[in-house]
């Protein structure tokens, strides 16, 4: 079967920097929806027409990707404000975030607490992949017919890869592209 828009491809893949150094590695197949939230378009698009077996080897811009890095996403807040045993690397919602804390901050945004000091606590907004150019060397391990039901949901189900909006707006707009 060849793939196309509303079916479910098992793919298994490296992903590197462009320096070689590796980002991250499926060995195990995973299922993801083509044409639903589970991909990023440029893989979505290289996918299109190869069936099982197929392997390809990619090169996307941080602009086809996670976006560009955003400082307007970085933000300062208080450390009184957090509990006491908040960590390093721990993520939150924006919805989450404490009372007191920057309005500017995107309700909408994933943030990364990436460093704790004694009176302040450094939030990121950006995707950890923001700003980087990737390449995936990905194999096609199996194509399936999408169930209506997946389709529906827009996702296959993994729920590991589900792609998030990338924010390419100034904080205080509500545009998420």
């Amino acid at each position: 079967m060849e793939i196309t828009e509303q079916c479910v491809v098992a793919l298994t893949w490296t992903l590197k920097d462009t320096l070689g150094e590796e980002l991250d590695v499926l060995d195990e197949p995973a299922e993801f929806l083509v044409g639903g939230n589970d991909l990023l378009p440029a893989i979505e698009a290289a996918l299109q027409g190869h069936s099982a077996g197929a392997k390809l080897n990619l090169q996307i811009e941080p602009e086809q990707a996670f976006g560009d890095f955003n400082d307007q996403l970085i933000f300062l807040e208080p450390r009184n404000l957090f509990p006491q045993e908040l960590q390093e690397g721990l993520t939150m919602e924006g919805s989450a975030l404490p009372a007191g804390c920057n309005p500017a901050a995107p309700k909408d945004a994933l943030y990364t607490i990436t460093d704790i000091y004694p009176e302040h606590v450094v939030l990121d907004g950006n995707h950890p992949l923001a700003g980087i150019a990737i390449r995936v060397s990905l194999k096609v391990e199996s194509v399936r017919e999408a169930t209506e039901e997946e389709i529906g949901r827009g996702s296959a189900g993994t729920g590991f890869y589900r792609i998030q909006p990338v924010h390419t707006e100034l904080p205080g707009s509500d545009t998420v592209h």
